[in-house]
């Protein structure tokens, strides 16, 4: 029988737009031979399932079903497709625990975390994983660029301390720069982080797990035609990216090896993309962990999928059998 899967995407957020393109990414590669699909729209003004033929139907929020003439739909697992809040921060995914429903992303806890640059990087630091220096500011507390100065030398990177997107970021390269900086980061957020540069190449792994076990996609190697991996670089096409990345074993081994490392720590599930700065002599750092990793045809974990052989289809059945699997021991729903 097949299983019903709520698609949730839109968000209450400025990434909503690039939502809706992994969404449709999914919902086409999704095996309409084992899955009945239902694409959910979340927004501020309403939840609603978008019939094929544009029809749309309110969800009930207080169990997740919808009724569809004389059907009470149920759904057996969520696919999120969503990027931003409250689909990549654990607020959607503690909301769906609370219904016992089984969903393709890392929980709650992980989610939240990750959603947090400067908890995520604190982490892993922690955890013996090379971060940059960082500092971390907050709206509602004094602070001053000198000060910022005397702990970081330029160059910096200054970026809300929220979300994946890189909206609101910026490169420091000398001191004069870092206020107007500051200001671009905090319209977009109440906490911004700033961080002394690792000089070297940029690349992003994704990693995932199925059948139980954590596996990692071929290596991407990206490099901004921009200054740095920025909005433009990550959704509008200003970046280059080889897939599988031109490196020597040792750098493979290495990269592959921090990537599974910090999937186990940060307890996660799901498929995720982590951004990493290989330095020569010092190895990976890592940049981000980002928990729902775009989608769209010409994203990242898309392109790792096929120079892995397999089709988009094939992964995310598995995707979606793991979250199935976690199913058992769930909170039984009313």
């Amino acid at each position: 029988m097949k299983k019903k899967i709520a698609l949730v995407t839109g968000g209450y957020s400025g990434e909503a737009t690039i939502s809706y393109k992994s969404a449709k990414t999914i919902y086409d590669h999704l095996d309409k031979s084992l899955f009945d699909v239902y694409t959910i729209d979340i927004t501020p003004q309403s939840w609603q399932y978008v019939h094929e033929d544009g029809q749309k139907t309110l969800v009930n929020r207080d169990n997740f079903t919808l009724t569809i003439g004389q059907e009470l739909v149920r759904f057996d697992a969520v696919f999120i497709g969503m990027h931003g809040t409250p689909g990549e921060d654990g607020k959607l995914q503690g909301y769906f625990d609370m219904l016992g429903l089984p969903y393709t992303s890392c929980n709650a806890a992980t989610s939240a975390l990750t959603f947090n640059k400067r908890y995520t990087v604190a982490v892993a630091a922690m955890a013996g994983i090379s971060v940059a220096k960082s500092v971390h500011l907050f709206r509602h507390t004094p602070y001053s660029a000198e000060a910022i100065l005397a702990q970081l030398q330029p160059p910096l990177f200054v970026k809300p301390n929220n979300g994946g997107s890189s909206i609101g970021m910026s490169k420091v390269t000398e001191g004069a720069q870092l206020g107007a900086a500051l200001e671009k980061a905090f319209a977009e957020d109440d906490q911004v982080l700033v961080e002394q540069m690792i000089t070297g190449r940029e690349f992003t792994v994704g990693v995932f797990k199925a059948a139980g076990e954590i596996s990692v996609l071929p290596i991407t190697e990206v490099v901004a035609h921009n200054e740095f991996f920025d909005f433009e670089a990550k959704y509008q096409g200003k970046s280059s990216e080889t897939t599988p990345a031109l490196i020597d074993g040792s750098w493979k081994a290495n990269l592959e090896a921090a990537a599974k490392k910090i999937y186990q720590v940060f307890n996660c599930s799901g498929v995720v993309r982590i951004d990493f700065i290989y330095n020569e002599k010092e190895g990976p750092y890592m940049l981000e962990i980002n928990t729902v990793p775009g989608q769209s045809e010409a994203s990242v974990i898309p392109q790792q999928v096929r120079a892995n052989g397999w089709d988009l289809t094939d992964f995310y059945a598995r995707i979606l059998h793991e979250a199935l699997a976690s199913r058992q021991g769930a909170i039984p729903s009313n």
